[in-house]
């Protein structure tokens, strides 16, 4: 037994403790916390203003019972210190602060339409007067397709575009590989070269004698305000864009007073695209779209001062292209037997001859009326004076045998035996054969033939299946990692264990055909 036992059940274990708990004081040391701060800004000092865990406009802690929670950023504000303020708590149920509202003039109801954003009504271009037509704003339209036929950066000709072809915008001339660029003069890298460039009579300097031209840098202006074109401000540079196109040149990199070409012929080519913008200052530029001129070479490149006052950087570039210029006789010659005419966006003559029908004006019934009646009475007349005898149709000439003829696109020895070494694909090469009269179109019917019915580009490492189709390599394996063990064109079956082995005699055609397309895939 033990003596003095007490059990402590309504003393301590059932006490009611008081409400609250006893104030902290500085006298009591520092209050060491079981876990962190609440406000990672201020520590939860309660002498401290902030603005993250109380009144987000003075940041005060004071009158908790006066503060609103946005129901957005679930920020605090005191109802006095909102403008307008406040005089009592809102029987709303939601609140949003002034930085989360919606402004009620600009919410579009049903039936109405939508408004200019404040951004927009911001821009220069809002309050400009200025009527010029930037291509009907095609410079920043999307491109709808891609050259995947060569990559990127890719030097020399297109395969299948040959010089003299003509496009209407720049975005069709992006979309064809020929210069990628929407808008910019120059494509290339700052660690490689040059791969394209434009001439648009961008700068006032620049000489155009056609095989042969001085091309100004990039850079040097200022562009700010949603400006495309501005005037000159300040000095170029040799770096970016304008260091890509030194590269191209034949000579050792000279930052500072340039540099010429030991053999200009030896340098990088670059292709060249004419605009009709450059008509102002050159007599080689088309007069309308954008034309390919072919490659050029960079024989030099120098500092100077431009016209502007500011120093400029300038590049002598020489053409340097087996197919004639498309300004001289022969290059004529040659556009009108390929049939080479200006390309158009897909449903855009159709579009413009909408637009400018609904623009005429349609003439007064009263006036047709007249015109009918006018008519119809000089008829009775002449029918009973004279009779009228109809001309005959004017004969048509016969089309030239230049305008029949084109020009026959070349095989070498090397392709026609490859091509008859290609006996699984021997029917699918007399269909691409028989268009050998049409020149460079040749190498789009190519394409078209020996495009993969999965990634709807040529084929790459191609497998010539029993059925005679031809289907990427990764594109099968694809297809089997799928379970799916069938021909991807006809359905055939190949069976879980076919043996992939890729035709690499079609593979070496279409790199000839095609040079430096493998590389881009």
């Amino acid at each position: 037994m033990i003596g003095d036992c007490k059990i402590p059940f309504l003393d301590e274990i059932y006490k009611i403790e008081g409400p609250g708990a006893d104030p902290i004081t500085l006298a009591d040391g520092q209050f060491k916390r079981k876990s962190g701060p609440e406000c990672k800004y201020c520590k939860a000092d309660p002498e401290k203003e902030c603005r993250f865990c109380a009144c987000r406009l003075c940041g005060g802690k004071q009158d908790p019972d006066m503060q609103l929670l946005c129901d957005e950023c679930n920020m605090a504000y005191h109802i006095y210190c909102l403008n307008p303020p406040l005089s009592k708590i809102p029987d709303d149920e939601d609140w949003y602060c002034p930085s989360c509202k919606n402004d009620t003039s600009e919410v579009v109801r049903a039936g109405e339409k939508l408004k200019e954003s404040k951004k927009k009504a911001k821009m220069p271009s809002a309050s400009t007067a200025s009527q010029r037509d930037w291509g009907k704003g095609m410079a920043c339209v999307g491109r709808t397709k891609e050259c995947t036929i060569v990559p990127s950066n890719h030097y020399g000709p297109i395969p299948g575009t040959p010089v003299g072809t003509m496009w209407k915008f720049r975005v069709q001339v992006s979309e064809a590989g020929v210069h990628r660029p929407h808008v910019g003069g120059i494509h290339g890298r700052s660690n490689d070269g040059a791969y394209s460039l434009v001439l648009a009579g961008g700068f006032e300097d620049e000489v155009d004698r056609g095989n042969e031209f001085t091309y100004t840098g990039s850079g040097g202006r200022d562009l700010s305000g949603n400006k495309r074109i501005g005037e000159q401000s300040y000095d170029q540079t040799l770096t970016n864009m304008n260091r890509a196109l030194a590269l191209n040149c034949d000579a050792v990199l000279n930052d500072e007073v340039g540099a010429e070409a030991k053999d200009w012929k030896a340098g990088k080519s670059v292709r060249v695209v004419r605009s009709s913008k450059g008509r102002k200052v050159s007599k080689y530029a088309p007069e309308e779209g954008n034309r390919y001129d072919g490659i050029y070479k960079v024989v030099k490149y120098w500092p100077e001062i431009g016209k502007s006052g500011f120093l400029v950087w300038r590049y002598l570039l020489r053409r340097d292209d087996v197919e004639p210029a498309p300004w001289t006789p022969e290059g004529k010659d040659r556009t009108k037997k390929l049939g080479l005419k200006m390309q158009y966006p897909e449903g855009y003559l159709e579009a413009m001859a909408n637009k400018e029908k609904k623009g005429k004006k349609q003439k007064r019934p009263s006036v047709m009326n007249n015109c009918r009646r006018t008519t119809q009475k000089r008829r009775q007349e002449n029918a009973g004076s004279a009779t009228v005898t109809t001309p005959p149709p004017p004969k048509t000439a016969k089309p030239s045998q230049d305008d029949a003829e084109g020009e026959t696109y070349q095989l070498t020895p090397q392709q026609q035996w490859l091509i008859r070494e290609d006996c699984l694909n021997k029917k699918l090469w007399d269909e691409a054969l028989a268009s050998l009269m049409e020149g460079p179109k040749f190498l789009r019917k190519t394409e078209q033939i020996f495009m993969c019915i999965c990634c709807q580009e040529l084929v790459f490492q191609p497998i010539t299946t029993e059925c005679q189709h031809n289907v990427c390599k990764s594109c099968l394996q694809r297809s089997f990692r799928a379970q799916v063990y069938t021909c991807p064109a006809c359905r055939h079956e190949l069976g879980k264990d076919y043996n992939m082995v890729p035709n690499k005699i079609l593979q070496s055609i279409l790199d000839q055909f095609f040079p430096g397309y493998s590389k881009g895939r």
